[in-house]
Parts: C-alpha cells; structure tokens; sequence
C-alpha cells in the first residue's frame, strides 16, 4: 500500500485563490472508492494501491484546466513501503509515540 501526498497548483487563473480548484480536485477524489484521504492546508494524501493512486492524480491534474487554468503545476511526493503494511495513521502513531 502507497501513501501519497499530492499539491495541484493552477497557474494563470486571475486570482491568487485556488481553493475552488482544490474543492473539483476533490469532487474527482471522493468519487473513487477504496481510496482513503485526508485534505491538508497544504496538499492531499492518499492512501491505496498505487497505480490507483497515480490514476486519480492525473484526473485531478486535469481539472484546473477544464475550469479555466492556463497551467497546472503538480507535485507529488511517494511512500510506497512493501516490508510491512503502512497506513497515514500508522505513520502519525510511530511517531507520536515517540514523543
């Protein structure tokens, strides 16, 4: 299982809010099932299997240019552990233990 985290950034919108970009980015993401996620003030992670993961993000990626943007710049940033199960939760746990 893969834990994703996702930043899509409009460029040449007019505006300098991207928040309704973010909010057809999610319309695309809560439609997928067996995907789980968590909106952040600065991205989207998402946790499944990863060549799902890759599928959504290249149709989130699309949608600021069907509302209007003239570039998109995406990053995204890739945990993709195979010697144990992780999850977004367990990561938090690991280290909130610790502390």
């Amino acid at each position: 299982m893969a834990i994703v985290h996702v930043s899509i950034t409009p460029i040449g919108t007019g505006s300098t809010s991207i928040s309704p970009y973010v909010a057809a980015c999610h319309t695309v993401l809560r439609a997928k099932e067996g995907l789980k996620w968590q909106l952040t003030p600065m991205g989207t992670i998402i946790e499944g299997e990863l060549a799902e993961i890759l599928a959504v993000i290249q149709e989130m990626h699309e949608v600021p240019f069907a509302h209007g943007a003239r570039r998109v710049s995406t990053q995204i940033k890739i945990d993709d552990r195979r010697d144990k199960d992780a999850t977004m939760q367990g990561k938090v746990e690991a280290v909130e233990e610790k502390l």
